[in-house]
């Protein structure tokens, strides 16, 4: 969690609007905001297809820029274009997260995301990559947000912590193996 307030009333505001096209996915997606609730970034989250309720997409997308929406994140699987749709109708920054289900594991969600047309540009992660999602937004908030940097580099020390430990107890069982 933050332990300095975003400056301003932003830390009341949603920052980061994560669609997704099917409610099949939320399991997958709710990752997302847990990672972004660590780092005290308000999110919230939309059922939404590209294909089968376009309107609600388009409608969230002017929702969300009116009231301060600085990044989206497009979950989709099974070659859904949710995040190039999205890249396609706002100017805010869109990150793709292909989600691997359906009968080729995200490989074609993977394809459909990263693929996109000049001047429509989407930052994709990788498949099921919620976490990183997550990260690469706050990242883009911490430009504009210095709380959210500070935020960032506390959970880079508690994963750096984190994996020394699990490599120390790894290592203590061999036998004239270090950490560099």
């Amino acid at each position: 969690m933050i332990t300095a307030p975003i400056t301003g009333d932003t830390h009341e505001k949603v920052l980061v609007g994560i669609l997704t096209g099917s409610p099949n996915d939320l399991p997958k997606v709710v990752k997302v905001r847990e990672t972004l609730d660590q780092l005290g970034i308000r999110s919230e989250i939309i059922v939404a297809s590209a294909h089968r309720t376009p309107d609600k997409v388009f409608a969230y997308l002017d929702r969300a820029h009116a009231e301060g929406v600085q990044v989206l994140i497009g979950c989709a699987g099974v070659a859904a274009h949710l995040a190039g749709v999205i890249a396609g109708h706002t100017r805010l920054p869109v990150i793709g997260l292909p989600l691997g289900n359906g009968p080729l594991s995200g490989w074609d969600s993977l394809l459909s995301t990263v693929q996109m047309p000049p001047g429509v540009p989407v930052a994709t992660v990788a498949v099921d990559g919620t976490r990183n999602a997550a990260i690469l937004a706050a990242r883009i908030l911490a430009l504009k947000f210095p709380a959210i940097d500070a935020a960032l580099e506390q959970l880079a020390e508690r994963e750096r912590e984190r994996y020394d430990q699990t490599a120390d107890e790894a290592l203590a069982g061999l036998s004239g193996a270090t950490t560099a």
